[in-house]
């Protein structure tokens, strides 16, 4: 087992890194940028080091800075969190010419899933249902046009080194498409550094729903069931449950299968997840790998009680699964509200200092969070401050318990998305389970 583990990472996932770190005895280092000195997370770790300014890609995203602070602190492995280098080939690769292990998949893997048209190739040769698409990548607009007459409109184009939503531009029709071409590239380049886009099928009203999966150095791989995510704002994820109301027990056995298959094609290796659209018509289809630990892994670990990160870890230092499928129990239902610092009606930045902060408690609870009263959200980065998190005997107990915590919760000073979440709590559609990846335009519409 690793000795010191440095996190690369801020806020609350770094926050649940060290915790987890603490509970196997390993020693912690936490880096933070000039903004983030007084963190909850610097004060959590054994050591800190500063990284840099505020700015992310002078600190957080700072390779030299990050492998020399892992360097003097004698670390001897890197915890990336999610976001940052957590899905940085490059970065991983060095972390291994340097002898640093690096907690996540290899970074062939990383750059094998991470390249999205790649990853469709890998899974489509394995004879597994993946979205209809381009080949690969697209790097004309008169190419484009072509895949798309192929695929049929509407179409969406996507980032090859894509996440979070950056990159993409639904297309209707043929006239539309050259536009959003340019489009999509200009993002693509400007975020991922990657210009490379690729076409896949826009199904109308789908459900997204991704599997949680878990790899050995010994190709041993298991899944942990899936998770429903399909409440998004311009891709970005809001609200998210497990087991998903739309998967009964022979469509998850199928799914689950197909999700190992598809990591084992890649011969990846730690935790991932792997990305499914679910149609109308209950048929799903490959979209793409996640080569992290993901924001929304909680409620995973609330229905089977397995610690996520403390298995990375395991994983990344040698051990093999402890578990196998046939070990693995969904109880109950869980949820997670995003609460992010964000105006609930404009969804524009709410950075400022948090005058009051009061989380809520209580059984079947569990908030991740660093933020606290007198803590100062700053603009610089991403606007999630706190997931709620609640678990319950069925989908209907854990909604109660989301509506009463989400009553309970107290942040003053910066307006939040916690009302947003009330309403959606209280929306019929979302009670009886009826959403897709287009709930909120109708629900905000509405």
């Amino acid at each position: 087992m690793f000795k010191k583990v440095l996190v690369a990472n801020r806020g609350e996932i770094a926050l649940r890194v060290i915790r987890a770190c603490k509970e196997l005895g390993i020693k912690t280092v936490a880096i933070h940028s000039e903004a983030d000195a007084a963190g909850l997370h610097v004060r959590a770790a054994d050591e800190k080091v500063c990284v840099g300014p505020a700015d992310a890609a002078l600190s957080y995203r700072n390779i030299p800075n990050v492998l020399s602070a892992a360097e003097i602190t004698g670390a001897d492995a890197i915890h990336p969190g999610y976001g940052f280098l957590s899905e940085n080939a490059h970065f991983a690769e060095v972390c291994e010419s340097i002898g640093i292990k690096f907690i996540g998949p290899t970074s062939e893997n990383i750059a094998m899933m991470g390249d999205k048209a790649k990853a469709r190739e890998i899974v489509a040769r394995r004879g597994l249902p993946v979205t209809p698409g381009s080949p690969g990548e697209v790097r004309s607009e008169e190419e484009a046009l072509q895949a798309a007459q192929k695929i049929g409109f509407p179409v969406i184009i996507k980032a090859t080194a894509g996440g979070g939503g950056r990159g993409m531009r639904v297309v209707n029709k043929a006239e539309d498409l050259g536009r959003a071409f340019q489009a999509a590239q200009a993002e693509a380049k400007s975020t991922f550094g990657n210009e490379g886009v690729y076409l896949e099928r826009y199904f109308l009203e789908p459900r997204h729903i991704e599997v949680q999966v878990l790899a050995d150095h010994r190709g041993h791989v298991i899944h942990l069931g899936e998770r429903d995510c399909s409440i998004q704002r311009r891709h970005q994820k809001l609200v998210e449950e497990t087991p998903s109301p739309a998967v009964d027990d022979k469509l998850r056995k199928e799914i689950g299968r197909v999700a190992v298959e598809a990591v084992k094609a890649a011969h990846y290796r730690n935790v991932g997840t792997v990305e499914f659209l679910l149609d109308k018509d209950r048929n799903f289809f490959f979209m793409e790998v996640n080569t992290r630990i993901q924001v929304e892994h909680p409620i995973t670990e609330m229905v089977t009680g397995i610690d996520l990160i403390k298995e990375q870890i395991r994983l990344a230092a040698g051990h093999a699964l402890s578990f196998r499928q046939q070990d693995v129990a969904l109880n109950g239902h869980s949820l997670e509200c995003r609460i992010n610092a964000e105006d609930p009606e404009r969804f524009t930045p709410s950075p400022g200092q948090i005058t009051k902060y009061c989380a809520p408690g209580g059984f079947g609870v569990r908030v991740d969070s660093a933020m606290e009263s007198g803590a100062v959200v700053v603009p610089h980065y991403d606007s999630m401050i706190a997931k709620l998190i609640t678990h319950g005997r069925d989908r209907q107990e854990s909604m109660a318990r989301m509506r009463r915590a989400l009553d309970e919760f107290i942040i003053d000073g910066i307006k939040t998305t916690i009302p947003l979440h009330r309403r959606i709590l209280d929306d019929p559609d979302f009670q009886k389970g009826h959403v897709s990846t287009t709930f909120l335009e109708r629900f905000l519409a509405g």
